[in-house]
């Protein structure tokens, strides 16, 4: 196993799920104007990096191609709504509703897969999604809603998964051309809020107004180095570690910030996480199918 590959896994999955007490410190500034925030200078610090790394030949070729741009640019409304909707449901005192929609995310994009790409499940897949939308129903009878927050989550940052595969750009790149997409309509809020002198920046305080303009840095880094583990570990371990940050979002919700985590909730996140088990332990014996064949062939 690569050590840093391995690090650099767990060091992007441990920061996402420590994410929402760095949005808390600023919960009192609107869900929107953090948005516009965030992708101002996530935009500004990624420029930084490709500087740096004199990363430039993908842009012309990247602008030329019509159907990736396209792909592209759809993708960035979806992780802008994914990134909003996180935000303000972390401000609202919602992490638990969060973190069920990072746990319902991989399986939401097997069902993703099986719709747009035509890939075929195997039965313990099948039982895994059954079992999750078996919590999903549980959690909308016991409290009288779908578990909406979640489910959005879960959707957008699927369907944003599938146009980065059609895409095919890298995790650096493809951030830069999502952001550079909704980097103006941002800086132009932002703009407004400052001339009508409702907005946060240099006026909430200087603790503030550095954790804005730090969360390009909050944003970006985990991001590099999900890029380093993508590069290094096999995808499978990659996969299993992506439960780090919503089980860390959860332990949070309930321990940290209290929010109510009565019986029926629980009964619902333990469906979601039995169909995780499921799940992953089907992949994890399939994958070890072909290495068994061959075994025996010898």
């Amino acid at each position: 196993m690569n050590r840093a590959g391995f690090f650099n896994g767990l060091g992007a999955f441990v920061i996402w799920g420590f994410l929402p007490i760095y949005w808390k410190l600023i919960a009192d500034v609107p869900a929107l104007e953090t948005l516009a925030h965030r992708i101002v200078w996530s935009l500004l610090f990624l420029f930084v990096v490709l500087l740096a790394t004199r990363n430039w030949d993908w842009v012309r070729p990247t602008l030329r191609d019509r159907r990736k741009l396209t792909y592209t640019l759809i993708a960035s409304v979806l992780l802008s709504f994914n990134w909003g909707l996180f935000i303000w449901a972390i401000n609202i005192g919602e992490i638990l509703s969060a973190s069920l929609g990072y746990y319902i995310n991989p399986l939401l994009s097997v069902i993703i897969g099986v719709l747009f790409f035509k890939e075929k499940l195997r039965p313990g897949q099948w039982a895994a999604i059954a079992i999750a939308a078996s919590g999903v129903i549980w959690l909308t009878v016991s409290f009288g809603q779908l578990p909406w927050i979640g489910l959005a989550l879960a959707l957008s940052f699927g369907l944003y998964g599938a146009l980065k595969k059609m895409a095919v750009l890298g995790s650096v790149e493809g951030l830069t051309i999502e952001t550079a997409a909704v980097f103006l309509p941002a800086l132009i809020y932002l703009i407004y809020l400052a001339t009508q002198g409702t907005g946060s920046f240099g006026t909430a305080g200087g603790a503030t107004t550095l954790t804005l303009v730090g969360t390009g840095v909050a944003t970006a880094i985990p991001l590099l180095l999900f890029a380093g583990a993508a590069q290094r570990i096999p995808l499978s371990m990659v996969g299993m570690m992506q439960y780090i940050a919503p089980t860390i979002q959860l332990f949070l919700g309930v321990f940290v910030y209290n929010e109510p985590f009565p019986t029926e909730r629980l009964v619902g996140f333990v469906f979601i996480w039995v169909a995780l088990i499921v799940f992953t332990a089907e992949g994890l014996w399939h994958n070890r199918q072909p290495m068994t064949a061959v075994a025996t062939d010898l």
